[in-house]
């Protein structure tokens, strides 16, 4: 089968909300809302999607939004069923291409025990911070 990696349309969403559910990565319960998404877009982000081209199915999806001073790479997966074809270098390539074209830095985060994650962006140069601390206020 093939695929493409493009950038997010507003009738994704439904099927990238339902990525983000099968994968723990997001939710209406973590903020995670098309207003929100639109946002993070008109902010010099970008949502890029993983599609299967015969079937039209989302597949996987990198979000990267832009605070102007570097790049935060979220919600970075593939669903279960698409799982160990190797798309997450797809969409790794396509997010890396990204910052190389604004010349910002890139940062994420990942689960400790998450170890292909961890041996993919490993492949991708990035470099583990030291032992940080993630806290935050979600109800504001």
């Amino acid at each position: 089968m093939e695929y493409i990696v493009r950038e997010f349309m507003t009738d994704d969403y439904e099927a990238v909300l339902n990525v983000w559910l099968q994968t723990d990565m997001g939710g209406a319960h973590r903020g995670d809302n098309l207003q929100i998404i639109q946002n993070t877009i008109t902010n010099g982000g970008v949502l890029f999607v993983l599609e299967e081209i015969k079937t039209k199915t989302i597949a996987g999806t990198s979000w990267i939004t832009n605070d102007h001073r570097r790049l935060y790479l979220h919600h970075f997966g593939i669903s279960p069923y698409f799982q160990g074809k190797g798309l997450s270098h797809l969409l790794m390539e396509k997010s890396m291409e990204f910052a190389r074209n604004l010349k910002l830095q890139i940062k994420l985060e990942v689960h400790k025990d998450n170890l292909k994650a961890r041996q993919l962006y490993e492949k991708y140069s990035f470099k583990y911070l030291g032992d940080y601390e993630v806290f935050i206020v979600r109800d504001i």
